[in-house]
């Protein structure tokens, strides 16, 4: 797997589920920055410019997919590929937001390392064209 140390914000209320994608995405080479509601996800996504978002869907303060809207309407933050994770079955979720996949929990970590990889993959190429 090549990440190359890109940087992934973890965006999830429980704490065992960012603990989790933390680990599982710095044992294969990410840094990780970690938010626990969708205002503290915008606040570390305008600052640090992550190369990829797991935004997961039900948070407090802002939901995940208003946390969503807002980053892929706003210039600074629009290119990052977003990758929702959710326990619900929302199968047309990822469209309407505009994200680049949806992941449903419990989520194996080699499925969400793939959908990282196809995402930042995906990213890369439409940068190279546009």
């Amino acid at each position: 797997m090549e990440s190359s140390g890109k940087l992934i914000l973890v965006v999830d209320d429980f704490e065992p589920n960012r603990e989790l994608y933390a680990y599982v995405l710095s044992s294969n080479g990410f840094r990780v920055a970690l938010a626990s509601n969708g205002q503290e996800a915008l606040d570390q996504a305008f600052q640090l410019r992550p190369d990829l978002i797991i935004m997961d869907m039900s948070l407090p303060v802002i939901s995940g997919p208003d946390a969503s809207r807002r980053l892929k309407a706003d210039e600074r933050t629009k290119h990052i590929p977003i990758v929702i994770i959710t326990a619900y079955d929302v199968p047309d979720v990822a469209a309407m937001l505009q994200c680049e996949a949806i992941l449903t929990k419990p989520c194996l970590p080699d499925v969400m390392l793939a959908e990282i990889t196809r995402a930042l993959g995906a990213q890369r190429a439409s940068s190279a064209r546009g």
